[in-house]
């Protein structure tokens, strides 16, 4: 099973973040995407926003309420192995876009709603290893588009 990119997701700010077609990123993140909060979101390393599409259908499966978009994520994949996740990989996105794997996202209260007794620690990457949303920053910027592949490369 090849990787490609299930979903992709923006919002003026705040989650849910809805689906869109296609996208352009560069070292800030998505063009049309914004932060709520800029102290702790936004930075270059933070660039992106991945998540799992196995790994919502697992909380799913757990009774969770969650859904591709919304605990943040900016790119819904599907098809890579998320309990291989690590800083320093690397991802070839589409045809142009090259992201590297910085650190898994710390969950936030505002995903409280998507979990069942509002339990957000649920994929708080110390207490559940490989249910852990992870950011990126963008060595290569271009466009990218709903479905296109994604491989995961050597880093330089």
């Amino acid at each position: 099973m090849s990787a490609s990119i299930h979903q992709i997701s923006v919002s003026d700010g705040g989650v849910p973040k809805l689906a869109v077609e296609e996208a352009f990123v560069n070292v800030r993140g998505i063009l049309r995407d914004n932060q709520a909060n800029r102290k702790h979101h936004g930075r270059p390393e933070q660039a992106l926003c991945l998540y799992s599409l196995e790994v919502i259908e697992a909380l799913q499966a757990e009774g969770h309420p969650i859904e591709p978009g919304s605990t943040g994520e900016n790119l819904t994949i599907t098809g890579l192995d998320w309990a291989t996740m690590k800083p320093g990989m690397r991802l070839e996105i589409g045809d142009s876009v090259i992201a590297e794997i910085t650190y898994p996202a710390t969950p936030c209260a505002k995903n409280a709603r998507w979990f069942v007794d509002r339990n957000y620690d649920r994929i708080d990457h110390d207490d559940h290893p490989g249910w852990s949303r992870w950011y990126a920053s963008i060595i290569a910027a271009g466009s990218i588009t709903t479905g296109d592949e994604i491989r995961v490369a050597a880093a330089d």
